[in-house]
């Protein structure tokens, strides 16, 4: 089943959106970093749509069919009548788990049903890292290890080295989504390396927009967690490439890289 959530202007404060930035986002855990992202840039709308889940599990099959092309397709028909000029596929593990060329050929299926620009939680890490000049990183993973180990495989791909990763071994989304501000700041402190540039938090089920420049003030370097990238790649999609505060390194210093890699 599609559900979807639109949210806008929570504060009652009116201000011209410039971008629609769709979500296409599965199931429920830590949807609510997008209303919570979207009132802090003040200026772009983030309507999510929540796209069908089979099982929910950090499991290679499962991932898979998390992915699959007609979730994705049944996801975007319902993220249509938003009329979004970017889109996300807000998933991490449900794009890495396809390899790199699976997950350009995931946003490309998406792109040629709605006709704008589309991206993955996966891509924009590596266009994250790409951004702030990114060569080594550490990966603190909320999955267990042989999916976390697709993402160290993915980050290589686009010429990333993982000098350090953990695997915290938690099997369904919905648990992520309970860990609070503690957990989540000790889960990025206890996994980083000292030959780490920054730290990768590469999960969508993982709260943390609430707590980014103080995460990183916690940690001590660069941190960069998914819900937050998303975010940030689907601005670039759309060529919104002004500094915003509140939101970390990547969204105050970032250069955004447009789709045809100009700067």
């Amino acid at each position: 089943m599609i559900v979807d959530n639109f949210c806008i202007d929570l504060m009652g404060l009116h201000m011209a959106v410039t971008a629609t930035l769709g979500m296409l986002y599965p199931g429920h855990s830590a949807e609510d970093d997008y209303p919570a992202i979207e009132q802090r840039l003040g200026d772009v709308a983030v309507p999510l749509v929540h796209t069908s889940v089979g099982e929910d599990a950090h499991r290679v099959d499962a991932l898979l069919d998390l992915g699959r092309p007609e979730r994705l397709a049944e996801g975007a028909e319902a993220l249509r009548r938003h009329d979004p000029d970017a889109v996300m596929w807000a998933c991490t593990s449900g794009s890495f788990v396809f390899g790199w060329e699976g997950a350009h050929e995931q946003a490309a299926g998406v792109e040629a049903i709605l006709g704008v620009p589309v991206s993955s939680t996966s891509l924009a890490f590596a266009r994250a890292a790409q951004a702030l000049g990114l060569t080594s990183v550490a990966v603190a993973a909320t999955y267990p290890d042989d999916v976390a180990q697709r993402f160290v495989q993915f980050l290589a791909a686009a010429g990333v080295d993982v000098v350090g990763m953990s695997s915290h071994g938690i099997i369904t989304a919905a648990e992520v989504g309970r860990l609070g501000r503690d957990e989540v700041f000790a889960l990025a402190r206890s996994y980083d390396h000292p030959d780490a540039q920054a730290v990768l938090m590469p999960d969508t089920a993982l709260h943390s927009v609430a707590w980014l420049d103080d995460l990183e003030e916690h940690v001590g370097k660069t941190v960069l967690t998914a819900n937050q990238v998303t975010v940030w790649e689907a601005l670039r999609l759309v060529g919104a490439a002004s500094s915003r505060p509140g939101l970390g390194r990547l969204f105050r210093e970032a250069v955004y890289v447009t789709p045809q890699g100009q700067r």
